[in-house]
């Protein structure tokens, strides 16, 4: 039961913290505010977390996509060009908005440069995966002989280059919608990349 319940103070803390700061800022929240925020004593914060650092650096690790990614090509890649690279985009955009205020966080803050370095490493597993899938796309003769690496982080960047033009802004660069974005650019990838 107690780990229950460590558990759920833990996930109340973390997105208590997400939402303020995303409102407020990092340095505009207080210990104080984030654990009233999630209904707990501001000792249960430091005793889970020990500073408001650590508690922003474990919701950046907890929520972010490296995990989820690796499940979806594990369970979820079929060895269809069109059909895994369009399932691959919309889930890391799903995966992007539902963190959207994580981001909004840590690409605002200076004080925060290490916090970003260290989530690079759910990048780098995306950019792992997609290498080893354009491997294996190749060797099965589903894809042309090319540089698999930078394959992948040139659609990565494609689709990081949408979600961040319109992270900190409301309006709208085009009126094409995001399933038109993936659409298209999928379509680019499967025309140049199969045999």
């Amino acid at each position: 039961m107690e780990n229950t319940t460590i558990l759920d103070n833990k996930a109340k803390l973390m997105r208590a913290a997400i939402d303020l700061m995303a409102e407020k800022g990092y340095k505009g929240v207080s210990t104080k505010e984030i654990a009233a925020a999630a209904g707990v004593s501001e000792m249960t914060l430091f005793r889970n977390f020990g500073s408001k650092i650590n508690l922003l650096d474990k919701a950046v690790d907890h929520y972010h996509y490296s995990i989820e990614m690796t499940q979806i090509f594990d369970e979820q890649v079929i060895g269809d060009l069109r059909a895994d690279l369009l399932m691959i985009s919309r889930m890391y955009h799903e995966m992007m908005e539902r963190n959207r205020k994580l981001f909004l966080i840590v690409l605002s803050d200076q004080e925060l440069a290490e916090i970003r370095e260290k989530a690079q490493k759910h990048p780098r597993k995306l950019l792992e995966l997609l290498t080893n899938y354009f491997i294996d796309m190749q060797k099965k003769s589903k894809m042309v002989a090319t540089d698999a690496e930078m394959q992948a982080i040139t659609f990565m960047w494609m689709n990081y280059g949408a979600f961040i033009s319109q992270l900190f802004v409301k309006s709208e660069l085009t009126a094409k919608s995001k399933q038109d974005f993936m659409s298209s650019s999928v379509e680019l990838f499967v025309r140049a990349l199969s045999p």
